[in-house]
């Protein structure tokens, strides 16, 4: 029998069966969730074998994008193709997908990598569109749930952040299949070709969201003194996704569920992010309407600088 490091006896016995004679050559797995990644030689090529434990559920996310939503860009050869699944068991195989992460790499603050990715997010995005009646209050009433959890966010700015939850609008929204981690550490550059060509991977976020929600790690993460590569994504994507007042409750919503996820994992450096980018989000907040604001661009009723007068 073959070594499956992190695979129950259920997922092993699947895996053997797919992928008789596979050796597994790395194991990629990010030890802070219950999901394990390899990858696999079978057959000549690579594969990648996910598997999750029995609180996980992002498998099932992986591979319900898959069968939903990732046929166009899997068949450009811009995301992994599926192989096997099992949904039940927990655990999914696709092809390799050939290239390098762009994370920490020229690629990854390179424009015309950015204008691809903004081109590979709208065709996700314009696969579907739900109107859903109960998004805002669910998101509503898991932020509050956070803040009510352990985490290390000061009292007084989740005193604050509860209040303001509170006040929120809780209307229909528009929901399009979103990868929910979208940004260079999930973009693979394949440069064995005239240009660049960027593909996407990890899908076990994926889920129906307001396609705004896709920008939120890219914003506080890559586009930070770098309006190019913004400008670059944007004209990829054929427009702005996101809207006055609800990007700024996106922008809360992942900020503490970062917080208080990372607190919960035990991942510093992702707590520290979140922490920051609440204490950036709760310094100073524009009174005017995103309408009346002088900078709306940058506002977008949100933070970040004072009002005329």
């Amino acid at each position: 029998m073959h070594t499956w490091p992190g695979l129950a006896i259920e997922q092993r016995r699947l895996v053997e069966g797919w992928l008789p004679g596979a050796v597994v050559e790395a194991d990629l797995s990010w030890g802070l969730v219950e999901t394990t990644v390899l990858q696999v030689r079978h057959g000549g090529g690579l594969v990648v074998v996910k598997a999750g434990g029995p609180q996980d559920h992002h498998i099932a996310r992986e591979v319900e994008a898959h069968r939903r939503w990732l046929q166009p860009w899997a068949s450009a050869g811009r995301a992994p193709a599926l192989l096997h699944a099992d949904e039940g068991a927990r655990v999914v195989v696709t092809r390799w997908l050939p290239g390098d992460l762009a994370q920490g790499t020229p690629a990854a603050t390179d424009p015309d990598v950015h204008r691809q990715a903004g081109e590979l997010l709208a065709k996700l995005h314009q696969q579907e569109a739900v109107h859903d009646a109960g998004f805002e209050v669910a998101a509503n009433t898991k932020t509050r749930r956070w803040l009510a959890g352990p985490h290390a966010i000061p009292v007084d700015t989740a005193r604050r952040l509860a209040e303001e939850v509170g006040s929120w609008p809780e209307h229909p929204a528009v929901l399009v299949p979103t990868h929910g981690d979208f940004h260079p550490r999930n973009w693979v550059v394949d440069d064995g070709r005239t240009t660049s060509r960027v593909g996407v991977i990890d899908f076990g976020r994926a889920a129906l969201r307001p396609a705004e929600s896709d920008l939120v790690r890219l914003v506080q993460r890559d586009w930070v003194g770098r309006p190019d590569l913004e400008t670059a994504f944007l004209t990829g994507y054929g427009s702005d996704p996101r809207e006055d007042g609800s990007w700024r409750r996106t922008r809360v919503r992942e900020a503490v569920g970062t917080a208080c996820w990372a607190h919960l994992v035990g991942d510093g450096a992702f707590e520290q992010e979140g922490l920051r980018l609440l204490e950036e989000l709760t310094a100073w907040t524009c009174p005017r309407s995103a309408a009346s604001c002088h900078l709306p661009g940058s506002c977008r009723g949100g933070t970040g600088h004072r009002p005329e007068g």
